[in-house]
Order: structure tokens, then sequence, then C-alpha cells
């Protein structure tokens, strides 16, 4: 009987695994790349999105509370004029009044009415310097907002772009990575998922760099790097946990060159994740 895919990835050396162990750490860190690139985009995005539609809801509480004034100052001059009639109705009262007590009541209604009118100037006064500010700040925000949906239309138009090439590429590793992962043993293949997930950077296979670790440069004892030069068993580093290999190993495989020509805004978002 042949031998199953578990016997045989047991039968391949340890060479051979952490081989197929960089390789596949070199394809998994250029999948993470684009998904950094395409993983700020979004978010700008939305941020943008979320700010286009707060000043718009902003502008649109103005204008209601502009409404409202305009009401309000509606109301107050219908109030003048009522106090104007009234006025003129108590003073013709005065004139056919039989004794000073009615005069004086129809004085002090009057004098009412005169206090109630300066009132409504007064607050129609405030009414419409309130209008007049919110006004600049519509005028403000319309400005800003121009601006803002300005950038979103760049921004949207950098993602589409992005999402449509990074695509490509992506699903062109992500076919590499799964021929990489056939040559790893289940039991070596989580390990290095735990790895990579526990480390900020996502490298779980690292080279030794002058004599430290790759990862998280902590020196590596001159026994240790015999060891790992020797290739004769998986080791890791006792600061950081990951996976270590030697130079000559990592020279074996050249460095993954995208097989899908990039465009200048996929090279500018990069750059910008590199910062």
């Amino acid at each position: 009987m042949g031998k199953s895919k578990v016997d045989e990835k047991a039968d391949i050396s340890v060479e051979e695994k952490l081989k197929a162990l960089f390789e596949l750490q070199q394809i998994d860190s250029k999948i993470d790349k684009i998904k950094i690139v395409r993983g700020e985009l979004p978010l700008e995005v939305r941020d943008l999105e979320d700010a286009v539609t707060g000043m718009e809801t902003r502008v649109e509480h103005y204008n209601e509370e502009i409404k409202n004034l305009e009401t309000y100052i509606s109301d107050k001059k219908i109030s003048m004029k009522d106090s104007a009639s009234a006025i003129k109705k108590y003073e013709t009262q005065q004139n056919k009044v039989r004794n000073n007590r009615e005069f004086d009541s129809l004085s002090k209604e009057i004098e009412y009415q005169n206090l109630e009118t300066q009132l409504s100037e007064k607050k129609i006064k405030e009414a419409k310097a309130n209008i007049a500010s919110k006004q600049e700040m519509i005028e403000s925000s319309a400005d800003e907002l121009k601006g803002r949906k300005k950038d979103l239309k760049i921004k949207k138009e950098e993602l589409d772009d992005i999402i449509a090439e990074t695509q490509k590429e992506e699903d062109a590793l992500l076919k590499k990575s799964k021929v990489a992962q056939e040559k790893i043993e289940d039991r070596l293949f989580n390990a290095y998922g735990r790895i990579r997930s526990n480390v900020r950077n996502g490298l779980a296979v690292v080279t030794v760099q002058r004599d430290a670790c790759g990862g998280c440069f902590n020196k590596i004892p001159p026994q240790r790097q015999l060891d790992i030069r020797m290739h004769k068993k998986i080791i890791v580093c006792e600061h950081c946990g990951r996976i270590l290999v030697d130079a000559t190993l990592s020279g074996i495989y050249p460095p993954i060159v995208s097989e899908v020509p990039e465009k200048e805004t996929v090279k500018k978002a990069r750059a910008k994740a590199k910062v």
C-alpha cells in the first residue's frame, strides 16, 4: 500500500521542513503586507464617510434651528401687533373713564403692553443674531463638507484600484501558500500558526542576524547557532518562541516578486504603510 499524505510529510527531512516553513513565511508576509495596505484604506474611507455624515447632520440641525428661530420671530412680531392693538384699545378706553382708579388701571395695562413690546423687540434681535451666527456656521461647514467629500471620492477611487490590483496578487500568493503547506505536517503547521498569531508582525520563522534572533533581536549562544546551521531539528528562540533558520537556508529562496504589476496608487499606499 502507498503511504498516506501524513506519512509522506513525516518522512520529509527537518531541513526540507525548515525550507518549506521559511518559504511559507515569505509568502504569508507578502499576504500580510497586502492586507495592511488594504486594511488601512477602508478605515480611512469609513472615517471620512462618518465625518461627511456628521457634518451633513450638523448642517441639517442648523437649518432646522434657523427655521425654528424664524417661526419664533414671526410669533414675536404677531405678539407685538397684539400689544399695539391692546395699547390703542386701552388709550381709547382712558378717554371714557369715570374715575382715577379706572384710568390708573388702564395706564398699568398700557405700561405692561409696552414692556411686552420692548421684550419682544429684544428677543427678535437676539434671534436674528443667532440666525446670522448659524448661517455663518452653515457656510463654514459647507466649505469643509465640500473638501471632505472630495477627499472621500479620492480615497474611494484609490481603494477600488488597490482592491482590484491586490486581489489578483493575493489570490496568486494564496495558491503558493497552499502548495507550501502541503510539505508541512499538521503539528508543525499548527505551531507555525500559533506563533504567527502571537507576534505583532506575523513573523513565525526568522533568520539569525548578527548572532541574534531576527524577530526579537536577543543574542543566540554560539552552540545554539551551530545547532540551527545543522538543520537537524526545529529550534525556537528561547525569548520570543519564533522558529529560527540560518541565513544560508533562507538564501535558498529568492524574495517573492509579485506576479501582478502594481499601479502607482498601490505603490504609494504601500510606501505609506511602511512609514
